[in-house]
């Protein structure tokens, strides 16, 4: 057993360790936000196809989402602590190496394989494990303020990156997302202990001297403990829901407005800095959207929170190409859409932990993560190939919206928590 290293304020140290993985999931929201950034640069510089660069998007997309669940199983099994190290270290290494690409599959192996696995691991899945590590109450506001972190990624990171795109191409905006994940290292390496126990103290809100239950991942194989927890969660109508609806949150955020809003306003003939500035301006109302979705998500049904913000999402998708992308109605569209980007996190969280409960519920959390990465990847590559057939992204975003109106109708259909608790999966 190791040393008990004592630590400052007590319970309150809680919010240092949040303080940090909050940073951590900010610059990994810019890592996975800058190939919309990057799409017009390489196109210009290598004469790829836009259908090409959005492939390597929609697999680094979408291995981030695959390597969440095995991601919160290692943190388990091998340290929390270790697991985001590496991962950082493997972010940084491997989009500082793209600044070497001549061919698509250089852009494809850095940005989309190896920088997807290793910012899986500093995705919602981390935010959800700490929440639930270090928290007892105020789980919902916790992880709202975890959610925002990737738009306030966008908000500080997307006008940055697309002044560098702007005026020196591709490679300066490689080289800042390279060192500013490479900063992070230190940062967590000494002020992240493994758990509250670390540095003897409790959870934040828990009463003195409570008993941390072990995580079904924390001994045994991992990949056994991941694989089966998916295999018991799946027996469960309420995880397909959360799958299902998910996948479209996926498929209507970073997948399509992510990663084709800068070049569809290029298309328009607005700038890519006064693109990127609006997709700021949606991260600063996310900001405060979020945050306050996990409040309300600490007091009111989670079902009929996923149902409005989903509504609320779709319109905002179906006007955008409707709305003549004048000054003002891109302003109401930023503000309707960044006021849910992700708002969804906090009530799907709540009713993942209520469903599967605090030792499994993590895990499955991140298969359900997995869905939603699966369904930007979708959105990615699709938006891509349907403007290259279409000439103009105007169905593709129309698509998306009537998918998220669909989401949530979906999502009243999740069963109450009591139902849940009585359905949930058992460990072994």
């Amino acid at each position: 057993m190791s040393l008990v290293q004592k630590r400052p304020f007590g319970q309150r140290y809680a919010f240092v360790v949040v303080a940090v993985i909050f940073l951590s999931l900010l610059i990994a929201a810019g890592l996975r936000s800058a190939p919309g950034v990057l799409m017009l640069p390489l196109e210009e510089a290598f004469g790829w196809r836009r259908d090409v660069i959005s492939f390597s998007a929609a697999i680094g997309i979408f291995l981030y989402g695959l390597a969440g669940p095995f991601a919160a199983a290692l943190m388990e099994r091998v340290g929390l602590r270790r697991t985001l190290l590496a991962s950082l270290a493997l972010m940084s290494a491997s989009t500082g190496a793209s600044l070497l690409m001549s061919e698509p599959w250089h852009l494809i192996a850095s940005w989309g394989v190896f920088s997807g696995i290793g910012s899986g691991a500093v995705a919602s899945v981390l935010g959800a494990t700490i929440v639930n590590r270090w928290f007892k109450t105020n789980r919902g506001l916790m992880m709202g303020l975890m959610s925002a972190s990737s738009a306030t990624g966008m908000l500080v990171f997307l006008p940055f990156l697309a002044a560098l795109a702007q005026s020196g191409g591709w490679q300066p905006v490689v080289i800042a997302v390279s060192v500013a994940t490479a900063a992070l290292i230190p940062l967590v390496y000494l002020l992240v202990p493994e758990r509250p126990a670390s540095i003897g103290i409790t959870r934040y809100g828990a009463e003195p001297g409570e008993k941390e239950q072990p995580s079904l991942a924390a001994s045994g194989n991992f990949l056994t403990a991941t694989l089966s927890t998916l295999r018991q969660a799946a027996g469960t109508r309420v995880f397909w829901y959360l799958f299902a609806t998910f996948f479209i949150c996926g498929f209507t955020t970073n997948g399509l407005v992510g990663t084709h809003l800068i070049a569809f306003c290029g298309d328009m003939g607005i700038p890519e800095v006064r693109a990127a500035s609006l997709l700021a301006l949606m991260g600063i109302f996310d900001l405060v959207g979020t945050t306050l979705s996990g409040w309300l998500t600490d007091r009111f049904d989670p079902r009929k929170l996923l149902g409005i913000y989903y509504g609320v999402r779709g319109l905002a998708l179906v006007y955008l190409p409707l709305s003549g992308f004048s000054g003002t109605s891109l302003t109401i569209f930023a503000i309707l859409y960044g006021l849910d980007w992700i708002a969804t996190v906090p009530p799907t969280l709540r009713l993942s932990n209520e469903a599967f409960g605090d030792r499994s519920g993590p895990l499955v959390f991140g298969w359900i993560v997995a869905g939603h990465q699966i369904g930007a990847a979708t959105a990615a590559y699709f938006g891509g190939a349907l403007r290259e057939m279409q000439g103009d992204y105007a169905l593709a975003f129309q698509i998306a919206g009537m998918t998220a109106i669909a989401a949530a109708a979906l999502s009243l259909l999740i069963e109450p928590s009591e139902t849940l608790r009585r359905r949930a999966p058992q460990p072994a």
